[in-house]
C-alpha cells in the first residue's frame, strides 16, 4: 500500500499536516517544508556486520556451517520457528537455553520489512557513516568528524529541533563513534549537533569512579568532585559551543540542568540496580539499550539513534556471533516494548532498524569451540542487508523485495528519518546525500 493511501485511510494525513509545530529561536513556525508524520523516531544501527543468511533469511547454521538446521533466532524482530537442534545462542552452559520472546507479535508482523537492501560499504566505518550521513564518507579518515552533514544537524538546522530532541546512544567510544554526532561542514557543524552518550562508559567502570562521588557535596570539603563533574559536563554539553569531544552542542542552560539531573539519577539507578535493562543483560548491546530506554523516558526525543555492535564477534567466533545476534534481538524487543509504556511516545513513535553492512559468503579459517568457521566482511555478500520499520504510519505485515531482489539502500534509513520528521525536502535540496537515496516510504 502506498504511503499516501495508507495515511489517508488511517486518518493521519490531516493530522500530519497540522500537528507538531516547532517554534524556532527566530520565532518562525514550521521551518521545515516537509510534512512531519511521526512525533518520535528511534533508529537502531543493528551494527557490527550482520550476515543476511542468519538474520532475515533465518538459515541459522544450515547456510554457514553445513549443518542441516535452519530457523529463526530473532523472534522479537522476525516471524518463524526457532531451530530445533544445535542450540548455542541462548543462556546457560553452551547457550542451550534460548531467551524467551518479549513481544507478543514480531516487528515484522506489525511493520514493513525490506528483505534485501544494498549496503554501500563492506566495512563498519563506511557503513556507520552511511547511516549517519546518508552518504559514503569519501575523503574522511578514521577518528575524524564527518565531512558531510549528519542526521542530527539536518534535523536541528532544518527542523528547529533543540539539542535534547536529538540523541546518539553509543555502545562505546571506540573508533569514530563519539565524533559522529556532528560534522565539520561549514554550513552545519557543532551548532546543530546531537547529544552523544556512551552510557556504559559514563555510568559504569571508570566513568562511575570519576563522577559518581559528585552526587552529594559539601561547599567546604567536597568542592573538588563537584568541579570535576562540572568540567566534564561543560565539555560535553556546553551551551556556548565550546565543548570538548561532545563538540559544544548548544544545549540551553535549562537543557544542561536536565542532563545533569539525569546523570545524577542514572548513577543512583546503577547503585540501586534499577536501570531499565532488558531481562537478559550480559553484553554491551543489551546494557546500552537499557540506558537508551532511560534516555527515552527522560527526554522523549524527536530522534534517537541507538548503536549496537556485539555481532562483530563473527570475525573469530561464529557461536558468539549467533549469541550476540540473539541478544541484540532481545534488546530490540525490550526497547520497543518500553516505548509503548512511555507517555507521549506510545502510539506515535516509529522504529527503524538497519545493519551497517553484512558478512562474507565464504568463511575464514578460524574455528570456534563448536568447530564452526567465522566470517569477515569484504565481498558482495557483505553488501546484502535488510531494513525493518514499525510505527503508526507504517503499513503492517508488508515485505518489500526479496532474496536477490534488492530494494533500497542503506542511506535510505537516514532519509526516511528526515521524511518522518519533516525535513526531507531541505535535505534533498542540500545535495550532500548519496545519489538515488530516498525515503523508504517512496519505495513501497
Amino acid at each position: 500500500m502506498k504511503r499516501r493511501t495508507f495515511l489517508k485511510k488511517s486518518g493521519l494525513a490531516a493530522a500530519g499536516s497540522a500537528a507538531f509545530p516547532t517554534l524556532l529561536p527566530s520565532g518562525r513556525l514550521f521551518a521545515a517544508s516537509g510534512r512531519r508524520s511521526s512525533e518520535h523516531v528511534v533508529m537502531v544501527a543493528f551494527a557490527g556486520g550482520v550476515r543476511l543468511q542468519e538474520s532475515y533469511l533465518r538459515r541459522y547454521v544450515d547456510d554457514s556451517q553445513g549443518e542441516p538446521y535452519a530457523g529463526n533466532i530473532m523472534y522479537n524482530m522476525l516471524s518463524g520457528e526457532a531451530p530445533i537442534a544445535k542450540i548455542v545462542y541462548g543462556t546457560g552452559v553452551g547457550g542451550i537455553n534460548p531467551i524467551p520472546a518479549i513481544l507478543p507479535q514480531s516487528i515484522e508482523s506489525i511493520g514493513t520489512t525490506f528483505a534485501e537492501v544494498s549496503a554501500l560499504s563492506a566495512g563498519h566505518f563506511g557503513g556507520m557513516n552511511s547511516l549517519v550521513q546518508g552518504a559514503v564518507p569519501g575523503g574522511q579518515g578514521l577518528k575524524q568528524r564527518p565531512l558531510q552533514p549528519t542526521i542530527f544537524e539536518y534535523l536541528r538546522r532544518h527542523g528547529g529541533y533543540k539539542a535534547t530532541d536529538t540523541w546518539f546512544v553509543g555502545n562505546g567510544i571506540g573508533g569514530s563513534l563519539p565524533l559522529l554526532n556532528h560534522s565539520e561542514h561549514p554550513n552545519y557543524g557543532a551548532e546543530y549537533a546531537g547529544n552523544f552518550f556512551a552510557p556504559l562508559v559514563t555510568f559504569t567502570g571508570a566513568g562511575e569512579s570519576a563522577f559518581v562521588d559528585a552526587q552529594v557535596y559539601h561547599p567546604e570539603n567536597e568542592l573538588e568532585p563537584l568541579r570535576r563533574m562540572k568540567t566534564f559536563l561543560d565539555q560535553q554539553f556546553a551551551a556556548d559551543g565550546s565543548g570538548g569531544f561532545g563538540g559544544g552542542l548548544n544545549n540551553t542552560d535549562e537543557e544542561k540542568e536536565q542532563i545533569k539531573a539525569f546523570m545524577k539519577l542514572m548513577y543512583q539507578k546503577v547503585d540501586n540496580g534499577t536501570v531499565n535493562i532488558p531481562p537478559v543483560t550480559d553484553n554491551r548491546d543489551t546494557g546500552t539499550v537499557g540506558f537508551a530506554c532511560e534516555v527515552l523516558s527522560e527526554f522523549k526525543p524527536a530522534f534517537t539513534m541507538v548503536n549496537l555492535g556485539g555481532v562483530d564477534a563473527c570475525h573469530s567466533n561464529f557461536s558468539s556471533y549467533l549469541s550476540a545476534l540473539h541478544r541484540a534481538d532481545h534488546a530490540v524487543g525490550h526497547l520497543w516494548d518500553h516505548i509503548q509504556s512511555i507517555p507521549g511516545m506510545a502510539g506515535n513513535t516509529t522504529l527503524i532498524l538497519t545493519p551497517e553492512c553484512g558478512r562474507n559468503l565464504q568463511p575464514n579459517n578460524i574455528l570456534d569451540e563448536n568447530d564452526w568457521r567465522a566470517y569477515d566482511h569484504s565481498d558482495e555478500n557483505s553488501m546484502r542487508i535488510f531494513t525493518m520499520m514499525a510505527g503508526p504510519t507504517v503499513p503492517q505485515g508488508l515485505t518489500v523485495g526479496g532474496e536477490d531482489n534488492p530494494v533500497g539502500m542503506v542511506t535510505d534509513t537516514m532519509m526516511t528519518v528526515c521524511d518522518l520528521l519533516g525535513v526531507m525536502p531541505e535535505v534533498q535540496n542540500a545535495g550532500y546525500v548519496h545519489p538515488g537515496t530516498d525515503s523508504l516510504f517512496n519505495r513501497i
